[in-house]
């Protein structure tokens, strides 16, 4: 019988996946309107947003789009930085280069550990109820700026995630299944 995974367990993964990177500091779920952009969450933050369930003949694929932003800095000086910024000698995002460059390498890091599912059980390799999350195909990673309302970017990219799945169907809640026929 095949453990089928569930949507918590999906989320779960991809959560622990993200709060285990070190270069993460805040992981959340839902919409893209859930994605809170309070002075007070750590930054980088990754987010991942539903957006449907497709089915194959023996798997289902949770299909995600996922968000990795961190804030852009300003000048530590800020009369020199003022004055420059006057002269038009600065621009006034100075790390955007070097935040695209983290946000990037901890998408490609998140897509890694999905294609190489080892990382993701926590007793290891050797662990025989080892989940088995997988994604495949190539990716479009596209960089984002200034896109909410405080100063940041980042790249968004949609992954799906896909695990086996048997349809049984004895095993659904039913009333009563004599009235659906033989095989119950």
């Amino acid at each position: 019988m095949v453990p089928n995974k569930t949507y918590n367990n999906i989320i779960n993964t991809l959560c622990r996946i993200a709060e285990y990177h070190d270069q993460v500091s805040t992981v959340s779920t839902g919409d893209i309107y859930d994605i809170d952009l309070e002075k007070e969450t750590k930054f980088p933050l990754v987010h991942f947003n539903p957006i449907n369930v497709t089915t194959g003949d023996s798997e289902l694929v949770y299909n995600f789009q996922v968000f990795i932003m961190d804030l852009v800095s300003e000048k530590d000086n800020w009369q020199t930085y003022q004055q420059l910024q006057l002269l038009k000698l600065v621009d006034r995002k100075t790390n955007e280069t070097e935040v695209f460059n983290q946000t990037l390498e901890i998408a490609t890091d998140l897509i890694g550990m999905l294609r190489h599912s080892t990382q993701q059980s926590i007793e290891g390799e050797n662990d025989i109820n080892q989940p088995l999350y997988f994604t495949q195909d190539q990716f479009t990673i596209e960089p984002f700026q200034e896109r909410f309302d405080n100063l940041c970017c980042g790249w968004v990219f949609n992954i799906g995630v896909k695990v086996m799945h048997d349809f049984q169907t004895c095993e659904i809640p039913l009333g009563d299944k004599k009235q659906l026929g033989a095989g119950y």
